[in-house]
């Protein structure tokens, strides 16, 4: 099994940044590859960034150039980095890892 533990949301203003982790523990021999999901109020979650074990990144074209997803500085976590927010990016954002496993998500809410 695999837990993951998402921190770091809250609240900012336009243009503000945010700085997401992801916590993992227990069997995370097992992960290959760990994704930043978000879901806005009425609608379906969305892909924002993922990254592999071997460190090749994707990002959803909302997300290119505004956030980078990268291992943290922390064992074992994968942070998002989330910069220029705009209301559009308010959400309840969730760590997932493969296809199994998620977070209990952290809001974010961008608005002034």
């Amino acid at each position: 099994q695999v837990r993951l533990v998402e921190s770091g949301g809250g609240s900012v203003q336009p243009g503000g940044s945010l700085r997401l982790s992801c916590a993992a523990s227990g069997n995370i021999g097992m992960i290959s590859l760990v994704a930043w999901y978000r879901q806005a109020p009425g609608r379906q979650r969305e892909l924002v960034a993922s990254i592999t074990s071997r460190g090749s990144t994707n990002y959803a074209e909302s997300a290119k150039g505004r956030f980078i997803i990268s291992r943290g500085n922390a064992k074992n976590t994968v942070d998002l980095q989330m910069n220029s927010l705009e209301p559009e990016d308010t959400a309840v954002y969730y760590c997932r890892g493969n296809e199994d496993y998620w977070g209990q998500g952290t809001r974010v809410t961008v608005s002034s």
